[in-house]
């Protein structure tokens, strides 16, 4: 399996209000494509991109309280129909996307034939996508930073190997390592679909920093025999993320 890394655009800084053309956009099967770009953008880009979203879009838009959070809505939205529709050879305003039950987005089906799938994350100015083809995959990034009670979250949330792993880490590793188990296991359960409602303690995932990033287990299957596959990636200083991705069918474990 290959994992096409880049940041969009010429200048991370930059988000084009048509759409983008981004090298190899037609995914080989073993591919999958992960896509950084910035939400810090000016004015007048924000309002050439609003103009790209549905119209259910814009009206979500305009319940944000605060026009930052309601600025990285709108660019991460459009970026993404940007990328899409560069995938897909259509114009970014007819795409047609879907949710499921716990809010994962998808292509709607009646409008097109594509097998093309898809995950967004973003955390501060930076988001990142995940594309493959005809496989469920799930993303998930971070800013790395201290957290006052982060060993209380991590002893809720996190599995109890998982949870000794982090606290036998030197204090200067816990931020990361923390962040390390938590964008892993959100890539994990947006790959799923199933939100926050599957259980946290039911899969385990490697954490210390420098290891590498790894399935241990999905209840009583070991990691390599789960069906699934776990990147790690930064796509900036002091960021972290993951992407999870299934297998084929017919593909080994890896």
């Amino acid at each position: 399996m290959r994992i096409d890394a880049r940041v969009a655009g010429s200048n991370s800084a930059q988000v084009s209000q048509s759409p983008i053309n981004i090298e190899d956009a037609v995914l080989a099967d073993d591919a999958v494509e992960v896509v950084a770009t910035t939400l810090d953008v000016g004015r007048d880009c924000v309002r050439a991109l609003t103009a790209l979203l549905s119209e259910a879009e814009r009206q979500r838009a305009g319940r944000f309280a605060f026009d930052r959070d309601r600025r990285r809505f709108i660019v991460a939205r459009a970026r993404l129909r940007q990328l899409l529709a560069a995938r897909l050879g259509v114009a970014p305003e007819s795409v047609e996307l879907a949710y499921g039950t716990h809010g994962k987005p998808a292509l709607a089906r009646r409008s097109t034939d594509s097998d093309l799938r898809f995950n967004v994350s973003h955390s501060e100015e930076v988001a990142v996508y995940a594309f493959a083809a005809g496989r469920e995959v799930g993303i998930d990034v971070e800013v790395v930073h201290a957290i006052t009670d982060a060993d209380d979250i991590a002893a809720r949330s996190f599995s109890r190997r998982e949870n000794e792993a982090y606290l036998a880490l030197d204090p200067r590793d816990k931020p990361l390592g923390f962040f390390n188990c938590w964008t892993r296991k959100e890539a994990f359960i947006k790959a799923l679909g199933d939100g926050l409602s599957h259980p946290l303690d039911r899969f385990e995932v490697s954490l210390t920093p420098g290891e590498p990033a790894r399935i241990v287990h999905v209840e009583s299957t070991r990691g390599e025999r789960c069906g699934w596959t776990l990147h790690s990636f930064s796509p900036g200083p002091g960021l972290v993320g993951a992407v999870v991705v299934q297998h084929f069918a017919h593909e080994p474990a890896s």
